[in-house]
């Protein structure tokens, strides 16, 4: 049975007595550094010059610096940048000015499970990864709740950091929902995992393959979109409310019996056994090893792949029907390419 921590195992005190130095004023970053803010701590926003979030920022009433002058302030520094961004930031920012006895932080565990940044052996590493995109984590947090998120810790220089690390996680608001204790190999591939074969990968490529069969077969692509994609928030709405069994209880029986028929069908050994391959190249560094070497190249596959997603059949006719249900507080976005 998983480790799990709430409010009574947490002491806030002990990051309130901190400084802390977020890098990054992303999705996670702005919950980060609010929420903390909110829960009595010295925050601090590390950003570079010219970044279009430094406005963002200050107009939240935190105090904005480079990133040298945060590592060089902070006790605690969390680093939220995105991953292939992480080691330039720690070696020119934060490598430099570590001491001895500071808590290095990470939302993901990325850079320390494939060992592209080193911190060294006096200072404390943790992890506390949100279970949410920071949006809701902000949000729930300003209801009154939190969202479930994951600690680990990777160096105990101090004695004290899953102390500390806890206490963080209580001024995020997260040990309201749970804190799931893990370590930094578990998260890091559990979760790659998950986002490649199911959450992002899998579940994308079921959308577009169900679309375009529809599409060739003759029917409405209108008609496609509501059946393939649209409706998917529905199931997955019953699903994070009471796993598949509730799901299965809500939808027809017809709709039942066909989870059950053509689930397996769609499901295969063969797809079981490509999702072996996605977690041993996890495993054994190759995803990570390719991911880096394609950004450190100009990123051309990745933006041309970008570009063609952009322009599929089910996003132009998704983007006009979303335009007539003003219920759905519809976005529009197309990332600059």
């Amino acid at each position: 049975m998983a480790t799990i921590h709430y409010d009574d195992s947490a002491d806030l005190s002990l990051i309130q007595g901190k400084k802390v130095a977020i890098f990054g004023y992303g999705s996670q970053g702005h919950a980060h550094a609010l929420n903390l803010k909110d829960s009595g701590v010295d925050v601090r926003v590390a950003l570079a010059d010219g970044s279009r979030s430094r406005a963002k920022a200050e107009a939240d009433g935190l105090t904005v610096t480079s990133g040298s002058e945060a590592a060089a302030w902070a006790d605690v520094i969390m680093i939220l940048a995105p991953d292939t961004k992480q080691r330039g930031i720690y070696e020119e920012s934060i490598a430099g000015n570590l001491q001895s006895g500071n808590m290095l932080m990470f939302a993901h565990g990325f850079n320390i499970r494939y060992k592209t940044i080193t911190p060294p052996s006096d200072v404390d590493v943790t992890l506390i990864a949100p279970k949410a995109p920071g949006h809701r984590v902000r949000e729930v947090f300003l209801e009154g709740g939190g969202t479930p998120a994951l600690i680990a810790v990777e160096q105990d220089a101090t004695g004290g950091a899953k102390q500390l690390a806890l206490s963080y996680a209580m001024g995020l608001g997260v040990t309201r929902a749970g804190v799931i204790e893990t370590t930094f190999k578990e998260e890091t591939e559990t979760d790659l995992f998950g986002e490649q074969s199911v959450l992002c990968g899998g579940v994308s490529e079921l959308i577009k393959a169900g679309f375009q069969t529809l599409v060739d077969a003759g029917y409405q692509p209108e008609i496609a979109y509501f059946e393939c994609m649209h409706e998917l928030k529905l199931i997955v709405d019953l699903i994070y409310r009471g796993g598949l069994n509730y799901m299965r209880y809500s939808v027809s029986d017809t709709a039942e019996h066909g989870d059950y028929t053509g689930g397996p069908r769609v499901v295969t050994d063969q797809t079981r056994e490509a999702m072996r391959g996605i977690l041993k190249d996890i495993q054994d560094g190759t995803y990570a090893e390719n991911w880096i070497a394609e950004d450190k190249a100009g990123r051309e596959w990745f933006m041309g792949r970008r570009r063609a997603e952009q322009e599929l059949q089910i996003e132009k006719v998704g983007a006009d029907l979303r335009a007539m249900m003003p219920f759905l507080d519809a976005v529009t976005l197309k990332e600059s390419v």
